[in-house]
């Protein structure tokens, strides 16, 4: 069986998806309203989910490993949260006004993620625009450091060298900025600073050119846009003393890895940023972000000062959710065993990826974890990243839809997730789908020798 096979076997299975596909071009650009949600031979559509499972339109039923792009480690439409949920709507989903329950969910931020204040928005798209906002209100200065690869959101600012070509990338080590997509201002990109994933000398030399002027350095410390590249300790450590040196400000853009653990990134590897910015996780899948760090930046925002504004900032839905979400369903011990499923799931891909002699990497963090076809020993950066055979990534994306297994979120540069409603019994089934996959990703391979799995 060949991929040519599978995808046949795909478009059989899958009809009214199809459907509802080429219907939808004809009022909306490539039939999706996220560009991230694209893929050959077209998306699926849902109809419904429930705790791990997802139903598309054509009733096909499928383990969930996406969990809407790690959105979800609470699980699909979780019994406690959709109880509270009903009860907060006929309250009000909108007031114009503060919500009492706000100031419990700021708190309960302030504590779990150590962080001096918070204000909520409702995507991570806004909480990395307003981060990059204070600290140029906060140090005067114009430039930001981000790193290639990296994605922070659409806004302006930081759609820049997300996935940049690499004939207008430059020197591995001193990457040219490059802007992500038509319609931006070109000398937003001057502004921009772009060093290289885990190489610390790429940043030392950067902030020796341009550190006066460095407002702050931006990065999602597990880097989550490039399948799953975890920081060497003393390239984080490293950061945070160049921004104290140079007085820059340290963001952490963990609207992915806030979900991760329980405490986030800080509590994993010891290393505090300034500021931080959450999303995904927290809100149960109903829309939810936040930005906290350090009272003296955060202080900044307010009526005359720096602007925070949004309509739907801290609505009673979203708070109740989030209160939910983090008091009762992604406690430490929830996480903690969901993180054990992931564990099992990657020894069990790596156990697979040297039995069947597969030319593939596979790197983990807790509830989350990604496989890499490559003959590299490990995928440290974008660059080593590129490297990976993308299309034999989407023909076992595919083969893995067809045995009932949604195995990660679309895109090689993605990683499944863990929810705390996953079972073992879905583990194994993952297993098992992925053992009949094996044998086709092997067929189309070139004769290889064994790959360590990382």
């Amino acid at each position: 069986m060949s991929f040519k096979i599978e995808y046949e076997r795909f478009v059989n299975r899958t009809p009214n998806s199809c459907k509802l596909f080429e219907e939808n071009k004809l009022f909306t650009p490539c039939g999706v309203h996220s560009n991230y949600r694209v893929h050959d031979p077209y998306p699926l559509f849902i109809r419904r989910a429930r705790g791990s499972r997802i139903w598309d339109v054509d009733g096909n039923e499928y383990i969930d490993f996406n969990m809407a792009f790690g959105a979800l480690v609470s699980g699909h439409s979780h019994p406690l949260l959709v109880e509270e949920l009903k009860k907060a709507i006929e309250e009000g989903t909108i007031f114009g006004h503060e919500s009492h329950e706000s100031v419990k969910l700021a708190k309960i931020l302030c504590q779990r993620f150590n962080l001096e204040m918070v204000r909520f928005n409702s995507t991570g798209m806004e909480v990395t625009m307003y981060s990059i906002r204070l600290a140029r209100a906060y140090t005067g200065r114009n430039k930001i450091m981000k790193f290639e690869g990296c994605y922070h959101g659409s806004n302006d600012n930081l759609l820049v060298s997300v996935k940049p070509h690499l004939s207008k990338a430059g020197h591995m080590k001193y990457p040219i900025p490059v802007p992500a997509t038509p319609g931006l201002i070109p000398e937003i990109s001057k502004y921009t600073v772009v060093a290289q994933f885990n190489d610390i000398e790429s940043v030392d030399k950067l902030f020796q050119k341009h550190g006066d002027d460095i407002a702050g350095v931006i990065l999602e410390p597990v880097a989550m846009n490039m399948g799953v590249i975890e920081p060497d300790l003393e390239f984080l450590r490293m950061l945070r003393k160049l921004c104290d040196e140079y007085n820059s400000v340290l963001i952490f853009d963990e609207v992915k890895t806030c979900g991760k653990w329980f405490g986030g990134v800080e509590e994993r590897y010891g290393v505090k940023p300034d500021l931080k910015t959450l999303g995904k996780a927290i809100g149960g899948g109903i829309p939810l972000s936040a930005l906290g760090g350090r009272r003296e930046i955060m202080e900044l925002f307010g009526p005359g000062k720096v602007s925070h504004a949004g309509t739907f900032n801290a609505n009673p839905l979203s708070i109740k959710a989030g209160i939910v979400t983090l008091e009762k369903i992604l406690t430490r011990e929830a996480i903690s065993n969901a993180a054990r499923l992931g564990e099992r799931l990657a020894k069990g891909y790596r156990d697979i990826v040297v039995d069947y002699r597969i030319d593939a990497i596979v790197s983990s963090i807790g509830v989350s974890g990604a496989i890499l076809y490559t003959s590299q020993p490990q995928v440290r950066n974008y660059r080593e990243l590129l490297k990976c055979d993308f299309g034999k990534w989407f023909g076992y994306f595919i083969s893995m839809l067809n045995r009932g297994i949604i195995p990660a979120a679309t895109g090689p540069d993605e990683q499944w997730t863990i929810s705390v409603q996953h079972t073992p019994e879905d583990v194994e089934k993952h297993l098992e789908a992925f053992k009949e996959v094996a044998p086709i990703i092997k067929k189309v391979e070139q004769p290889i020798g064994v790959v360590e799995a990382v």
